[in-house]
Formats: structure tokens, sequence, C-alpha cells
């Protein structure tokens, strides 16, 4: 007999886990998990070094310290025009992987559809099924990664409860247009359904994309819960501090699941995360330009080993089609590729419910640029050298 609960069947190691594991057991060039090598403002640890001296130490309050939540309420008008009570429609969380657990399960119950673009940050599908829910995918199709409103629109069915979505999209890049999200908002007006909105990547855009947040739209604000963190737009990703932000009812919501979660979490990291947002506003845009000329520097590298990538608008993460070199799947390439070159990358199938559909992710995968130049320069160095195809 299993020990094991069943809502844990079919969900095994992240694919994160398992590959940044693989580069630390073979010394290969994490090209894999979306960290970055250099930490986010020095003022910014300072103010953390100085809440540990000062006695943050014990717990925080459940939705976040006041200073924290006021500051995440500041970011919002600031750089959207959202004005929030952070007394009520604002929590932190322990990162937005926290954040989307919590969120699910206070608003999903058994039997309900969450409507999700793939490819897919895993923890989506498993949040999705520990909460009872049925998960009704929407595939952004390579090259493009374009959303297709029809196949949206044919996703939601009369037991649909809520839309997940991600946009700066983790693991294709692709930012949502305006048109494209307001196409998202009819649809959930129409059906009168809820959307959760990971916008963890928000500030890290290149290019002329532009991050629209969709509870700016008109008819969203009161259907839409939104989702963020300091992690990616600071460089602080192992800090976990993340935030939910939305009305009321929708924060009440989540923050009843969160509650017996983590409860709270990283006391004295959270006034430095206010300093962040209050006193560092510009940092993510520096950071945006500085992570849009690696962009370029891994994209042009790539393609000049033999591995053309579609160029992302936004994220850490930048895709390739390996078709051309005889592999079975992305996920038997990047097994066999710390021994082939000494790199590692992400296979893309193991983010869809069909990895075979036409334009889906059998043969992708995913390589991080968010690296300093001179480990993306190793990479591009051992790739060029290796033999790459498959025997």
């Amino acid at each position: 007999m299993s020990r094991q609960a069943r809502r844990l069947d079919g969900i095994g190691t992240t694919i994160f886990t398992e590959m940044s594991a693989l580069a630390i057991r073979t010394g290969a060039v994490n090209l894999g998990q979306g960290f970055p090598d250099r930490d986010g403002p020095p003022e910014v640890i300072r103010r953390a070094v100085t809440a540990l001296q000062d006695g943050a130490n014990q717990y925080a309050p459940g939705p976040g310290i006041p200073a924290l939540r006021q500051a995440i309420a500041r970011h919002q008008h600031r750089h959207y025009g959202i004005t929030l009570d952070p007394d009520v429609e604002v929590v932190v969380t322990t990162g937005c992987t926290e954040g989307i657990a919590a969120a699910l399960l206070g608003l999903v119950d058994p039997g309900d559809e969450v409507v999700v673009l793939e490819p897919y940050y895993d923890s989506y599908t498993a949040m999705i099924t520990f909460a009872g829910g049925v998960r009704r995918p929407v595939t952004l199709r390579a090259p493009d990664f374009r959303l297709d409103v029809d196949a949206l629109r044919s996703a939601v069915g009369p037991r649909t409860k809520l839309i997940l979505l991600n946009s700066p999209h983790n693991p294709t890049g692709t930012v949502l247009t305006r048109a494209e999200l307001e196409a998202v908002a009819a649809v959930a007006i129409e059906h009168d359904l809820l959307v959760v909105t990971d916008e963890v990547y928000e500030h890290l855009v290149f290019d002329d994309a532009a991050h629209v947040p969709i509870a700016t739209l008109p008819g969203m604000w009161e259907r839409t819960l939104t989702l963020s963190s300091a992690g990616k737009s600071y460089s602080f990703t192992g800090w976990k501090v993340g935030w939910a932000t939305g009305p009321a009812p929708l924060v009440r919501a989540l923050l009843g699941a969160k509650q017996w979660l983590t409860f709270t979490s990283g006391a004295p990291l959270q006034p430095a995360v206010a300093t962040a947002l209050d006193d560092c506003p510009d940092y993510p845009a520096t950071l945006a330009r500085s992570l849009q000329e690696r962009r370029d520097h891994l994209v042009e590298g790539l393609a000049s080993a033999g591995l053309p990538a579609f160029v992302p608008q936004g994220t850490y993460f930048a895709a390739t089609d390996i078709s051309h070199l005889g592999w079975a799947s992305s996920r038997e390439f990047c097994l066999a590729l710390p021994e082939r070159a000494g790199v590692v990358a992400v296979p893309l199938e193991v983010f869809y419910d069909d990895p075979d559909a036409p334009g889906a992710g059998r043969q992708l995968v995913r390589w991080a640029f968010c690296k300093e130049t001179s480990v993306i320069d190793d990479a591009l160095r051992r790739l060029s050298s290796a033999h790459l195809a498959a025997r």
C-alpha cells in the first residue's frame, strides 16, 4: 500500500530541483534555474542587516508588516495608477509561489475548472491539483507564442471558475499585449470569472514591449488578484518575499489559506523589501536594460552554436527548438547535455499537458540569461565546441 497521498500522484520532483542538482553533480554551467549571479541593491541588503540587529527576528503580522504593505501600495500606484488600501487590499506572501498556492487554495473548490496558459510554471499545475481543481490549458504555440483567443474561449465551460495568467510569461518570454489582455478580460466578464495573474517579471520587459496589469482594464479590478514579488525585479530570489493585491474579498480569501501555510515569514527581510520599493525605484529598469543586453548576447551565441532561439520580450529566458538535432525529446537532450557540453538547461516539454501537439514543447529547451556575461560566455564556448546532435 502506498503511503503517499493520492493528491501527489503524477506530481514528481520539480524540474528545477532536478536540473540544478544535475548542474551541481556534474560541475556544469547552470543556464537552467532562473536565479541571477549578482545580488540586488547593497542598501537593501544593509537594511536587512540593520533589521536583524535591531530585533526584527520574531513573527511579523500574518498579512505582512505595515511598512511593506504601504510600500507595495505606493509601488502599484506609482507604476500603474492603482490605488490600494494597504490594510485590506495587500498581503505579503512567501514569494509568489506561496501567493499562487494560497490564491488557488482560497478560491478554487473541488471540481472547479481553471484555465491556464501553457507552457506553465510547474507550481500552477501542482496547486490546481491540490485544490481539487481541473486544469484547462490554452497553449501559446511556437514560434510566436501568442494567445489564441478562440482557444481561450473554447476552454471556458460551465464549471470554469478562474483564469490563471502569467505575463510576462515564463518560460516563453511572451508579454501579452493590451489587445490580448482585453480579449481575456472580455471572456472573464462575459462568464463572470475570476483572474489570478502572476506578474513577477512585470518590470523585466524588453524592446518595445510594455507590461499592462489586467487589473487596470475596465471591469477587471473587482475580479482580479495580482501576484508579484521582489525576487526577480530586485535580484533577491532567495529572500522569497512576494505580495498579493486586489479587492478585499479576494485578498481575504488568499489570506484565509495563507495563514495555514507559512502564516508569516522573512520578518527582517520585509523592511528591506520596503526600502527596495521606496528608495530604489529605478533599479528594475536598469536591470531590464542589462538583461536585454545579455539576452541579445545569449541569443546570438546560441545561433552560432547551431541552437537558434526565439527572441523573448521579457523574463529571464529564451527558448530553442532542437528538432534538427534528432533527439526524441528536450528532456532527453537536457539530461545528456551536461556530459556532452558541460551545460544545464531546462526541457520545456514538462510544462505542457500534451507536448506532442502542434506548436507545443516536446523539442523546446529553455536557457536562462540572467547570469553574468562571463558565465554566458563560458556556456556558449562549451556549446560551440560540443557535439549536440543525437548519436
